[in-house]
């Protein structure tokens, strides 16, 4: 099974190397998880790597979706659009079954093998359309095979109630997925708790342990290393631009990453040491 990279710094390794090609992965977590950030993150590695990236969303609308980028930090999904290589569909406030059964299938034809990345935030949406628990199965089901046809699928869901995902809302995406990631997410009026757990992934090793993370302006979501939750004093953000300097990297890559950089701080960084991150980013790039 080929791999492809994530473009979330330090998932792949827990991947077996990457993302399995042409599969759906379902990206579960609570309201500010991170969810909408992984999956442009993932569409941005693509763009990165020359793919083309659609945005299918079906709560959102897409001047929502690209200001939170560009406030993140990711002003070039405007240049990404203006090229045609970002397309959004805008689903949201739609008759979901209809649009499944009869929208998607032309999108498929005119996009069928293109390889491309394909990002659908959020699910919930569809599965709250019916409350016929077959008829949810169908749609997820039949959504997921025609997506494949046009390349790899990273799906987002909305997570209620408690944090063990066995709601029904879970139960149906979980099955029929490829790949299942977990965004474990508590904030009790003190500092957030992320936690990110790979609950299963078809032909492909993986680990299974859940690793603390944490979103960063600039770069988005990041893994700790396991000795991540000691406390820094160093100037993390031109302590790692220093570190890459030294290394060997394409032109392209180092200037991404330098403005990534840009008006970070310590505080951005909070637990993560600058020499975790250039490991995780190394990971990310090398060999491309």
């Amino acid at each position: 099974m080929r791999k492809i990279r994530s473009g979330i710094y330090g998932l792949n390794p827990l991947l077996d190397g990457g993302v399995n090609e042409n599969s759906t992965t379902v990206v579960i977590g609570r309201s500010g998880a991170g969810k909408t950030t992984l999956a442009t993150q993932f569409i941005r590695r693509g763009l990165q790597e020359g793919q083309e990236g659609v945005f299918v969303s079906l709560d959102e609308n897409k001047e929502q979706i690209i200001r939170e980028a560009v406030e993140m930090g990711w002003s070039d999904i405007l240049e990404y659009l203006d090229d045609e290589l970002l397309v959004f569909i805008d689903a949201s406030g739609r008759e979901f079954s209809n649009f499944i059964r009869k929208e998607l299938p032309a999108f498929v034809a005119d996009w069928k093998g293109s390889n491309a990345r394909i990002a659908i935030d959020p699910l919930t949406p569809v599965l709250w359309s019916t409350k016929d628990l077959y008829e949810q199965r169908d749609l997820i089901g039949y959504m997921f095979k025609q997506t494949r046809k046009v390349g790899t699928v990273l799906c987002t869901l909305e997570e209620h109630g408690v944090a063990d995902l066995a709601g029904p809302e879970t139960v149906i995406p979980m099955y029929l997925a490829d790949c299942v990631v977990h965004l474990r997410f508590q904030s009790d009026g003190g500092t957030p708790s992320r936690l990110l757990q790979i609950v299963k992934c078809r032909n492909s090793r993986h680990n299974p342990a859940a690793h603390p993370y944490q979103i960063v302006r600039g770069l988005g979501i990041v893994l700790e290393g396991l000795d991540g939750r000691h406390p820094m004093t160093a100037k993390a953000p031109s302590q790692l631009r220093q570190m890459l300097l030294t290394r060997s990297l394409p032109k392209n890559v180092r200037d991404h990453l330098e403005k990534s950089l840009d008006g970070l701080t310590d505080d951005d960084f909070r637990s993560l040491k600058p020499d975790q991150v250039l490991e995780l980013i190394l990971q990310e790039y090398q060999g491309t």
